[in-house]
């Protein structure tokens, strides 16, 4: 673990300490995040750098190093141990399991959650040639590109977003393409390689991508105030109900962030009021079977945007994966872990 400079507690003026891995995008969300707690405030903001057991292996498959929580258990074990004072994850990395001494505290505002296709030559999902090349590290967009184009030749890969992109465009390529998360590649200036952002209806999103969550220890937020008001004034209610919904079916699903799952919540306006949005599958990894669906529910969020499993939002996403596995979504996720 190393330190961008020295601080002890936040509560007494010093420097706000978040606890994040030390990759240029996971350093770019954890300081977008913590300048806006700190605004109008008298601290600073402090990046601690956590390794983790993903950052360190950057070849093997996720699931082979842990799946779940591969870049998430070192953070939040600094952040028991009292090291920083809030961490900053890529949602969709988030274990949907709580933990009793840690509160999901805040969702900023969701960025962008398709999937962006960078290609050489700016070509297109469509255009791409017989054959080509396309990379990607995720079950979920593997089986997705399969589904769309089965003669693609779909290669597993891995590293930070610019080695990932060196793959495709670099002066050494040896892909057609690679698929990342839009929002990463804007977080990080990177929206120029994007050669077509795939609409949800070719790539679903992972459930909560796109988004971040901050997490503090329970006892933090009792004991300061003013960390706990920052922290609800960042949060965004209307990205809070998506991802709590999409989560919740990720849950229900017993399917990790690794698993060829995808889900995607929005909010519609109607004759109704706000209504909840949930579409939602699961794949096969080669792309051959999908099942898939949606639900729908009117919300009211000042009262039912929540987190918990008694909101609204859960209740969704918990009803939705329970249709998608009467329909054989248990089988296929079944035939991805074996």
């Amino acid at each position: 673990m190393t330190r961008a400079g020295v601080g002890t507690s936040p509560f007494v003026g010093s420097p706000l300490r978040i606890g994040t891995r030390a990759s240029d995008l996971a350093l770019t969300q954890s300081g977008q995040v913590g300048e806006a707690l700190v605004a109008g405030t008298e601290h600073t903001v402090e990046l601690v750098h956590v390794s983790t057991s993903g950052d360190r292996d950057r070849i093997s498959p996720l699931a082979q190093i842990g799946g779940t929580g591969v870049f998430v258990t070192a953070v939040r074990q600094a952040l028991l141990d009292a090291e920083v004072d809030l961490v900053v994850h890529s949602c969709k990395d988030l274990p949907t399991a709580p933990l009793e001494e840690i509160t999901l505290a805040c969702y900023p505002p969701r960025e962008d959650p398709r999937d962006a296709l960078c290609a050489r030559d700016g070509l297109t999902l469509e255009q791409l040639p017989q054959g080509a090349k396309v990379g990607t590290g995720s079950p979920r967009r593997a089986a997705q590109l399969l589904r769309a184009r089965p003669d693609l030749d779909v290669q597993g890969i891995r590293g930070n977003v610019e080695t990932r992109l060196n793959r495709a465009l670099g002066e050494d390529a040896d892909l057609d393409a690679v698929v990342l998360a839009a929002s990463g590649l804007r977080r990080v200036g990177r929206e120029a390689a994007i050669s077509e952002l795939l609409p949800v209806e070719v790539m679903l999103p992972a459930p909560a991508q796109g988004a971040l969550a901050v997490e503090a220890t329970t006892a933090a937020l009792a004991e300061e105030p003013w960390f706990g008001q920052r922290l609800s004034e960042v949060d965004d209610p209307a990205t809070r109900a998506a991802v709590t919904a999409e989560r919740a079916l990720l849950r229900t699903l017993e399917a990790g962030c690794s698993a060829p799952v995808a889900a995607y919540g929005e909010l519609e306006e109607g004759e109704q009021g706000t209504v909840l949005r949930l579409r939602a599958l699961a794949i096969r990894p080669d792309g051959s079977h999908v099942v898939e669906g949606e639900a729908r529910v009117a919300l009211e969020l000042g009262a039912d945007a929540l987190s918990g499993a008694e909101s609204v939002p859960w209740a969704l996403g918990a009803e939705l994966a329970a249709d998608l596995l009467a329909r054989g979504a248990g089988e296929i996720l079944a035939q991805a872990r074996a």
